[in-house]
This record gives C-alpha cells, sequence and structure tokens, in this order.
C-alpha cells in the first residue's frame, strides 16, 4: 500500500495495483513555446515549469507498476466532433481549433501539436485517450478502460488546471473513483487561477478529493519500500 501525505493533514492510501496515474493533455500545443498556446499568448512557462515532477511522477508510476493513463484534447481531422459551441468559443479567444497553427491544424488529431511532449512518450501498453471534450471521461473510453484495469484510485496532474485538470476530477469523482491531485504537477496559464482552483478542490471538507505534492508521492515509495 502506498500512504500519501495530502493538505489538511489527510492521508491518501492506494494499492498500486488499483492506482492510475492520470497526464491530462501534456501536449505540444497546450505547452511548448512554439505550440499553439504560446503563440496566441499564454504564459506557457507555467505549464513547463511543472514537466520535472510530471516527469518524475511518470517514472514512479512505472517503477511502482501503476497503470498510467495520458489524454490528449482535440478533434478528428473533419471536425466531425467538435461542437459548433466550442468551435464559436475558440474563434473568439483567437485561435479557432482546427485552423492552421505553428504546429498544424490546432487541436486536431495526427497533427504535431497534438501529440504528447517528448519528455512524458507514452510507452507501450499505458491507456492513450483523444478526448474532444475537456474533462477526461465524457466522450472517451477511459472509464471503461481503466475498469477492465481494476483501477479504483487515480492521481491527477497536467494543465491546465481549472479547465481540463478540473473538469476530469469532477467527472471522475462523480464516477466513483478516489481522487487526489498533484498540486505542484499542474498548471494554468494564469497562477491565480490554478491557486483558485486548489481552493475549490479543498472547499467544503475537501470535497473534491484529496490535494498532494510531488514530493509527497515520491516519499510514499520510500516509504513502502
Amino acid at each position: 500500500m502506498l500512504s500519501i501525505a495530502a493538505s489538511g493533514d489527510r492521508t491518501f492510501e492506494c494499492d498500486p495495483k488499483h492506482t492510475a496515474l492520470v497526464l491530462i493533455d501534456m501536449q505540444r500545443d497546450f505547452v511548448e513555446d512554439g505550440g499553439a498556446c504560446g503563440v496566441l499568448g499564454a504564459n506557457v512557462k507555467l505549464a513547463q515549469a511543472i514537466i520535472p515532477n510530471v516527469a518524475a511522477l511518470l517514472g514512479f508510476a512505472r517503477e511502482m507498476g501503476l497503470c498510467v493513463a495520458h489524454t490528449r484534447y482535440g478533434f478528428k481531422r473533419d471536425l466531425s466532433n467538435l461542437a459548433e459551441s466550442v468551435r464559436l468559443q475558440s474563434k473568439d479567444a483567437g485561435g479557432e481549433y482546427g485552423t492552421q497553427g505553428p504546429l498544424g491544424l490546432m487541436y486536431v488529431e495526427g497533427e504535431p501539436g497534438f501529440e504528447i511532449i517528448p519528455q512524458l512518450t507514452p510507452r507501450a501498453g499505458e491507456i492513450v485517450v483523444n478526448k474532444p471534450t475537456f474533462g477526461a471521461f465524457v466522450g472517451s473510453d477511459l472509464h471503461a478502460q481503466l475498469g477492465r484495469r481494476g483501477i479504483t484510485h487515480l492521481i491527477f496532474c497536467g494543465v491546465t488546471t481549472q479547465c481540463c485538470v478540473e473538469s476530469s476530477v469532477r467527472e471522475a469523482l462523480d464516477l466513483g473513483y478516489f481522487v487526489i491531485t498533484v498540486e505542484d504537477g499542474c498548471a494554468a496559464f494564469e497562477q491565480d487561477l490554478h491557486d483558485a482552483t486548489m481552493r475549490t478542490i479543498s472547499s467544503e471538507g475537501h470535497l473534491f478529493g484529496w490535494i498532494t505534492s510531488a514530493a509527497s508521492i515520491l516519499a510514499s515509495r520510500r516509504a513502502a519500500a
């Protein structure tokens, strides 16, 4: 068993055989300077700052035998799964989905910007799901894949905190998972949005699960050993 120290003097207990590390949307378009978000003016440095922690967590998960799941946000090449409301919102934000960006068509499957950053390249046997929604479960088969592996506990990290990470956390809780979010393994393009999301997760007596740090997860490995 792993005993992970969490905020509020809480402990997240989980069996590695039934636990998954979920990496949300660590894609080139979201993280790299030359990706769509960076070129459109987002502060991708905040996203880049978490890469060492996420890489360490990925190494931890692989060493401890945890299930690993990677998600990628984007749409089919014909944009058939892009809702018109979402397209219009992306246009209003200045980066219309499916149009040409610095790394190919923005947020489109198969384009260079859609891929996971090289530092976190998925390995054979790890779950990789494409999703046309902010949450990781609606519009994907992630829940079914985790269920086949007997997963009951989830460790979340990735980008962006207040959007796809928080949406995924809420969906996971509604589906009955035990959920812990790695505060320094997540990032938003604005620090205050990240901080506000952490306050929301811990609000009302930790209504949305546990919050921890990368160091606390890595320390649980030593304790288990």
